[in-house]
């Protein structure tokens, strides 16, 4: 990752240490990926999750105190409390589905994925969560460098680079291409 290194014993300067302030432990997964699937009250978690209750309300204040889940009265019945995904937690989604695809590869056990994940559109199974340039091009460990912000598009040749235009959400990339690309 080039000859600029992060410093790695302070952990403020760091964005994963943050996270993982927050987001380090089973449970609060497990939380957030019952939420992506649709469950919203504390009774919801506590079944369909088999945790303490005592667990489960702390990992539930966590995530809302950091902002992941908020707090609402239920729609239909005011006395009631949801519990709902915020912006900031729905960016959470492509961390936890690389967490997962991960797992799938590596877990101790052959994991068996019953149902499938698929796009809603094609119904075919998503490929794997990929580190994508500003471009598309699909980037490995090789093609990452750390740079300081004031060097930000100045290549190694000297010349500059200007953005292209970034991906936004729904933007179709040629994973073919992209591939050949990073291969050679």
């Amino acid at each position: 990752m080039g000859d600029l290194r992060e410093p790695l014993r302070d952990l403020i300067e760091c964005g994963l240490p943050q996270a993982l302030e927050v987001m380090g432990e089973r449970w609060s997964f497990m939380i957030l990926r019952a939420s992506f699937n649709g469950l919203k009250h504390f009774e919801e978690f506590l079944s369909e999750l088999g945790i303490a209750r005592n667990i489960l309300s702390n990992r539930l204040a966590k995530l809302v105190e950091h902002g992941i889940l908020k707090r609402e009265p239920c729609a239909d019945d005011r006395r009631k409390i949801e519990y709902r995904l915020t912006e900031k937690g729905l960016d959470l989604l492509p961390a936890m589905l690389a967490l997962r695809q991960w797992g799938q590869k590596y877990g101790s056990e052959q994991v068996i994925e019953d149902p499938v994940l698929v796009d809603e559109r094609d119904r075919l199974p998503i490929g794997p969560v990929s580190i994508l340039a500003h471009d598309g091009r699909i980037l490995g460990p090789q093609d990452l460098w750390l740079t300081r912000p004031a060097d930000l598009g100045k290549r190694a040749d000297g010349t500059i680079a200007t953005p292209t235009g970034a991906l936004a959400k729904g933007d179709v990339v040629d994973l073919a291409a992209a591939k050949a690309a990073a291969a050679g």
